[in-house]
């Protein structure tokens, strides 16, 4: 075997195997770590818990882990009664260690996720009747349910909120975007930063994630820049107590053959990839883990149209590459006005950002102004005077009422794009069939978008409700149990957040608490096993 050497090791993880070979025992003694062209065939460190995506689903789950635990308050009143009766019966339990589907039973809010209406509920009670209620928990840091796991993010903690456009307000308030044990308004006031409304920038979203990993003493379970390349299922021979694996790819057809014939168990997760270096480098690296918590949200990858001539380097697909072209003065002087297709939150910052630097937008999305799921009709006017402004446009500038398609803005509502030509033009087709040719300088296509999961078999398409179909936010989430939020057709294979269908941070919270339960469960089993002489030591089971 040719195991990296120690200046490699030193640079993917270099205080991993002294920080877990304390946690773990004197067993330990080498790097959880082998190079992509050897074979696991031996032991190396098995991780209970390896977390992947380092946004807010990523860092709560870990702050979680790492044995924080949320008791209700002494002299705190939930104003449920139902609910409140339920939480003093068992005040001494932390609620990790409470059962789930009694306090929420009843409850109501705006997830599909049980879990995640208790939690929100718990930290901010009636939000959604406009009440600013203090949390009815209070937090104590408790070492001995500390469960050991890793967070691999291929940025520094906070996710994709270090590449979101600066210049937005974030839709929900700051405080629903706070994690539990830190204050986002306390934290504001500490770093002096001027927090001139209830919604914040992304910038300080992500610089508040960023501080929350270090204050919360997390930062020894996370990795940055480490992209994953592969996550299988280990398997082996009922009969062949040595040990012998094979990965998944290898073993699927063994396991559908008829009883008789050879057939095979699940062992652990091979979580493979690697990790970039300071110098550009890449260093492979191996991991095995008992569970696997995918918490990679759902910025990977933009939706697109599939229509002819979307890959012209003039149809761009995110706010970001909008930006920098604005910035680089690619639009200064230009004639023709920016297309932009979408009626989401996304492509509403699109037109206000060409707004405010005076470039007329031609406006194309499906749906009817009239549709009661556009976003905007969900927004109270007061809190988003902005989108509102956008959506009043979206109704009154028409390209029905205004014949000027160079004004400042006009809409083209229930069109769909055809097609986009080389000479930057962009064929349109109506509700009733006729088809437009619009002129544009660039055009911007933000219609959401979707996670990608190709780390998984199949890209994971054989874990949503509907099988064999990409996992989306909305259409297809993946299907979890709604108290443990462990996959309903993969075992030791846990979803939470956007993954799940919880795009708010105010909700995705519930998801950690439900894996943290889950979890802290199982290992009390297991320890409980290892004492009385039931159960294996380290390594695969």
């Amino acid at each position: 075997r040719t195991y990296s050497s120690t200046e490699t090791e030193g640079q993917l993880l270099n205080s991993f195997v002294q920080y877990f070979g304390d946690s773990l025992g004197r067993k330990i003694k080498r790097m959880p770590l082998i190079e992509e062209t050897v074979l696991p065939g031996d032991s190396l460190l098995t991780l209970p818990v390896v977390i992947i995506g380092n946004g807010p689903s990523g860092i709560c789950l870990s702050y979680l882990l790492s044995g924080y635990r949320p008791y209700l308050s002494p002299e705190a009143i939930h104003p449920n009664p139902i609910l409140h009766t339920k939480l003093e019966e068992a005040r001494h339990l932390s609620i990790v260690d409470q059962d789930l589907e009694y306090l929420s039973e009843g409850l109501e809010g705006r997830s599909s996720n049980p879990v995640a209406v208790l939690f929100d509920t718990l930290l901010h009670p009636d939000a959604d009747f406009g009440y600013d209620y203090p949390p009815v928990l209070h937090w104590k840091l408790e070492q001995h349910n500390y469960i050991p796991h890793i967070v691999l993010g291929k940025g520094p903690p906070g996710g994709a909120w270090h590449s979101m456009e600066g210049s937005m307000l974030t839709i929900s308030f700051g405080d629903w975007m706070e994690l539990p044990g830190l204050s986002f308004k306390e934290w504001a006031a500490s770093k002096r930063r001027n927090i001139k409304s209830d919604r914040v920038m992304p910038e300080e979203i992500a610089c508040y994630y960023k501080h929350y990993v270090k204050v919360m003493g997390l930062q020894k379970n996370f990795r940055d820049n480490v992209y994953i390349t592969s996550v299988s299922r280990l398997y082996r021979e009922k009969d062949d107590e040595g040990g012998s694996q094979q990965n998944e790819d290898n073993s699927t057809q063994d396991l559908e053959m008829e009883d008789g014939q050879k057939s095979l168990i699940k062992r652990n997760w091979e979580v493979r990839g690697y990790q970039r270096a300071t110098d550009g480098s890449h260093v492979p690296f191996c991991l095995f883990a008992e569970n696997v918590a995918l918490a990679t949200g759902t910025f990977d990858s933009p939706g697109r149209l599939q229509v002819e001539g979307e890959d012209f380097p003039f149809v761009l697909h995110s706010m970001s590459d909008f930006g920098a072209a604005i910035s680089k003065g690619k639009l200064r002087g230009k004639a023709d006005p920016v297309l932009i297709v979408g009626a989401g939150l996304t492509a509403a910052d699109a037109v206000l950002c060409a707004y405010n630097n005076n470039i007329p937008v031609v406006h194309v999305f499906r749906r009817r102004v009239t549709d009661t799921s556009l976003i905007f009709k969900q927004l109270p006017k007061k809190l988003y005077p902005e989108y509102h402004k956008v959506y009043h446009m979206m109704c009154t500038q028409s390209h029905t009422v205004d014949s000027n398609q160079h004004s400042a803005y006009t809409s083209f509502p229930e069109h769909n794009v055809l097609s986009f030509k080389p000479e930057m033009k962009c064929v349109l087709q109506s509700a009733s069939g006729l088809k437009k040719i619009l002129k544009f300088s660039i055009a911007l296509v933000l219609i959401g978008s979707h996670p990608n999961l190709f780390f998984l078999k199949d890209q994971g398409h054989s874990i949503g409700h509907h099988s064999n179909q990409p996992i989306t936010c909305k259409g297809n989430p993946i299907e979890i149990d709604p108290y443990t939020y462990e996959c309903t057709k993969e075992a030791n294979l846990f979803a939470l957040g956007p993954l799940v269908g919880d795009n708010f941070v105010r909700f995705l919270k519930g998801g950690a608490l439900g894996i943290a339960r889950c979890l802290a469960i199982r290992q009390k089993k297991k320890h409980e096993l290892i004492e009385s002489g039931d159960g294996g030591g380290e390594g695969v089971p």
